[in-house]
């Protein structure tokens, strides 16, 4: 480093190495995030200052903390760290110069929330490309939900700028997503060293006794050294927290103070933006000598009043706060919310309002409401919930009440808190409710229950459909509306196996809807077979070229899943194209993940393994973006075709540890077609006996043929009749060449009649579906050999395994060329595809690039900064042995 560094902290040198280490690696343009983690006074904020003082001159340092005292305003503490480097806002690209507007409040609109993390990286990294960037966060578990996501984002994404990021938070648990950034925990001070600071004090009242008790319940913590032989009472009669000690200490020396120097305390605690152009206005509302009682304050070292009011410690900040009696933190707030402009920040305004309000008040409780439409509007789902709660608190009509608590538990559980949503259900009066509230009060604990997982599974339907008989007769549309929306939640939480059947049970005593609807089209289905049911669901799922669209948006995982059921892959694509443009247009998470899930699942269909691979990253960035764990069905149905055995393994392991349902039945699924791929047809018989048994949508049809063909290898005849006549059952009424062509291939299979094989390739050719082609060639080429027709089945098989290859099904390949070579000709070794030497990530970044993308436009895509995309763009070139752009595009599987 081009400075010589501060004096080290006594006995922090190896956190101090560890952080100037940190600015080091900036200062060379290698960006990095450390979290120091322990308890209150340990010494966090310390090592905080500490670095600012140590980093280079060239440095620019930014600071934002989180704060105790305040409803969650969103994006409060991202917006502090990024007002020091906003002079760069005009220099970013509109999209994102406008989603941090919005998000900050400084304009109207509604933020892309996937947007503004990569909108602030963008800013910071503009900034860092003028002068290295040092970002401290203090109180970092503080911080509302919609900064700690975004600064997150923001943290996995330095590595290649300048910037090195430092957070100061409480111990692990408690970081809101954190956690899982690199870690330092601060311990307590050694003995020596906490004598050694102790002994820096210079108390001289402290006889020997008192200071090994001070020293043993300080227990190494350096501000509990510092601050308590400053208020007496060395020895209490029991222990206690070293934390609420610490604050006591606090307490005892405001107490010293005069009452006005009390009063602009607790003034500056109650306001966590530190601002003095709303502090002294404010003051001044109370009446407070303001020089006197500055002047007192600081000398009592608890504060520091310049271009920014600093407490010593955030302790000493929520001493400052719960010392003061109830009456002069309502004046307080009352006086912050006089002095705040209406305009320019209407929230803060009103939350400082409900502070200041003892009891119920509508216009405090309505201008709530109206902060809460807006927080949600901005991303700030989570304040949007504390608006809301507050305002429920603060209503006169007990129906508005009523109304204000749902909206705040719905919000809780949309901003992925269930158990606090449920909270907040248990204070509804639900005998008050009339029947449409109610309804909403049971479709919200049914939706509750899912999101919490196991009795909920159970419990969740029972609930969203208690809901549906409510409203059975005063809103029949309504009612089987909640029906579906059952299901819908059970795909989408990959839980639906059994939920079905309870929506179907009471579907079939719903009113009905005056028109067939997808509800009629399933019962049709269940009661009457395919048979009936396929032309259904068809109509219900298309409807009208004009209105299908409208059709998927309230009920897009179960349309997907639909055009699975009727082997339309044409209809599949369809509505995975609308699911991707819709996710892209409104920023819905869900939609776009489905849609990128179902993306790869349909190029996995086609073998197209490099799309499969692009879209599965695009989905994991996405997952990261919104601090979620990525989809693993994609990730499994890949690897199986590709014949990757330990990779399913380990897939299937980690499906394990997830909620059980249609995620279990896609890995059995995908572990069939690995097994029959690679000849290990009892694994394969077990597994897909596995996939069907649940009886899903989909899944069930997909897997069948698998369990044909391993019960046929296994001499499990009975099974594979079985099977097959279930899957006939299924093609026949679909009616596509992807259905015909896959039960044609599962007969032949069963009656060992070359008409049959011959079927199966007749219906395939000229598809998409290479994969299945290829092994309707492999399996005609295998009964051409035992047939003893040798010639004819070396062209089957050459074929076979030439498309496999090519395609990159690695174990249904080998099984081609070692039936080939049974016929007495050697297969030709196949190139090694381009995306097997590339990450997926890698694979998304060319695709696209050869495509013609900018490296802008590929980090906007994938939620990185443009020096990450061209340092992966490095590797990409590195690995596979090309120096420019041009050359992407004449590289094989990336078209």
């Amino acid at each position: 480093m081009s400075t010589t560094p501060a004096r080290t902290l006594l006995g922090r040198h190896d956190e101090v190495t560890r952080l100037l280490d940190l600015v080091g690696a900036a200062e060379q343009g290698r960006g990095g995030v450390l979290v120091l983690r322990g308890e209150p006074g340990i010494g966090k904020t310390a090592l905080l200052e500490h670095v600012e003082r140590a980093a280079p001159k060239e440095f620019q340092v930014i600071r934002a903390s989180g704060a105790e005292f305040e409803g969650e305003l969103p994006f409060a503490s991202l917006h502090q760290l990024c007002v020091p480097v906003l002079a760069h806002l005009e220099s970013l690209a509109p999209a994102y110069r406008d989603s941090l507007l919005v998000a900050f409040g400084l304009s109207d609109g509604t933020p892309d929330a996937f947007r503004v993390g990569l909108a602030a990286l963008q800013l910071l990294a503009t900034a860092a490309s003028q002068r290295p960037v040092l970002c401290l966060v203090d109180d970092a578990h503080w911080m509302d939900a919609a900064s700690a996501q975004a600064l997150t984002f923001l943290a996995r994404r330095v590595a290649a700028e300048p910037i090195a990021m430092v957070f100061a938070a409480r111990d692990a648990g408690t970081l809101r997503g954190l956690d899982e950034l690199p870690g330092l925990t601060v311990g307590g001070l050694s003995d020596a060293h906490a004598r050694a600071l102790l002994a820096e004090q210079k108390v001289l009242t402290l006889d020997e006794r008192v200071r090994d008790r001070l020293l043993a319940e300080a227990r190494g913590n350096p501000l509990a050294l510092i601050e308590l032989p400053k208020a007496g009472g060395f020895a209490p009669l029991t222990p206690s927290p070293v934390a609420s000690r610490i604050e006591r200490s606090f307490e005892a020396r405001m107490a010293e103070l005069p009452l006005e120097a009390r009063l602009l305390l607790t003034l500056a605690s109650a306001d966590p933006t530190g601002d003095p152009g709303l502090l002294w206005p404010a003051a001044q509302l109370l009446g407070l000598g303001v020089p006197a009682a500055s002047a007192s304050a600081e000398a009592s070292s608890l504060v520091r009043f310049g271009t920014r009011t600093r407490f010593c410690h955030p302790l000493a900040r929520s001493a400052a706060y719960r010392a003061a009696e109830p009456e002069q933190r309502r004046a307080a707030h009352r006086a912050l919310a006089e002095a705040t402009d209406p305009v320019a920040a209407p929230d803060r305004r009103a939350w400082h309002r409900a502070q200041a309000t003892t009891g119920p008040d509508e216009q405090v409780a309505a201008e709530l409401e109206s902060s809460a439409s807006r927080a949600q509007a901005r991303g700030g789902v989570s304040a949007g919930a504390a608006f809301l709660e507050r305002a429920a608190e603060l209503s006169l009509d007990a129906g508005r009440q009523s109304e204000r608590a749902l909206a705040a538990a719905r919000a809780t559980l949309a901003a992925g808190r269930a158990d606090a949503a449920g909270e907040l259900l248990t204070g509804i009066d639900a005998e008050s409710l009339d029947d449409l509230q109610h309804a909403a009060f049971d479709l919200l604990r049914g939706q509750i229950a899912f999101a919490r997982g196991a009795d909920g599974v159970v419990r969740g339907p029972e609930l969203i459909l208690r809901a549906a008989r409510r409203l059975a007769g005063s809103d029949p549309h309504r009612a089987r509306a909640y029906c579906v929306a059952a299901l819908e939640m059970g795909l989408a939480v990959g839980r639906a196996a059994g939920v079905m059947d309870q929506v179907l049970e009471a579907a079939r005593t719903a009113p009905a809807s005056g028109t067939p609807d997808l509800l009629d089209a399933l019962v049709l289905l269940s009661s009457e077979g395919h048979r009936a049911g396929v032309p259904a669901l068809r109509r219900a799922l298309v409807g009208d070229e004009a209105d299908g669209a409208a059709r998927w948006a309230s009920t897009p995982a179960l349309a997907t899943v639909i055009a699975g059921e009727l082997w339309d892959l044409d209809l599949h694509a369809k509505i995975v194209e609308w699911l991707v443009r819709a996710g892209r247009d409104t920023g819905s998470p869900m939609i776009i993940r489905l849609g990128l899930s179902q993306l790869s699942l349909s190029a996995v269909f086609t073998g197209d393994f490099g799309r499969a691979m692009a879209a599965i990253a695009e989905e994991e960035a996405l997952a990261d973006a919104v601090g979620d764990l990525p989809q693993l069905y994609p990730r499994v149905h890949l690897a199986a075709w590709r014949g990757r055995r330990q990779e399913v393994l380990d897939l299937f392991a980690e499906v394990t540890n997830r909620p059980s349902g249609q995620l279990t039945g896609n890995a059995h699924w995908a572990t069939a077609v690995l097994y029959n791929g690679l000849a290990d047809y009892p694994a394969a018989l077990a597994a897909a006996k596995r996939a069907v048994a649940g009886g899903d949508l989909f899944l069930t049809g997909i897997a069948l043929p698998e369990l044909v063909e391993a019960a046929v290898r296994c001499g499990e005849s009975a099974a594979a009749r079985s099977a097959l006549e279930s899957l006939v059952k299924r093609t026949e009424p679909a009616g596509t060449r992807f259905a015909l062509g896959v039960a044609a291939g599962a007969r032949a299979l069963v009656s060992d009649a070359e008409d049959d094989h011959r079927e199966a390739l007749e219906y395939l050719t000229n598809t998409t579906l290479v994969p299945h082609l290829a092994r309707a060639h492999l399996r005609y080429g295998e009964w051409l050999r035992r047939a003893g027709r040798r010639r004819d089945a070396r062209e089957h098989l050459r074929t076979a395994h030439e498309q496999l290859s090519e395609t990159g099904l690695e174990a249904f390949a080998r099984r081609a060329a070692d039936e080939l070579r049974a016929t007495g000709e050697v297969a030709r070794s196949r190139s090694e595809h381009t995306y097997d030497r590339l990450t997926m990530q890698e694979t998304h970044i060319a695709r696209q690039v050869a495509a013609g993308a900018t490296t802008k436009e590929v980090a906007g895509r994938l939620f990185l900064s443009p020096r990450t995309v061209d340092a992966h763009l490095r590797n990409i070139f590195r690995k596979l042995g090309i120096t420019s752009r041009r050359q992407l595009r004449d590289m094989p599987d990336l078209g």
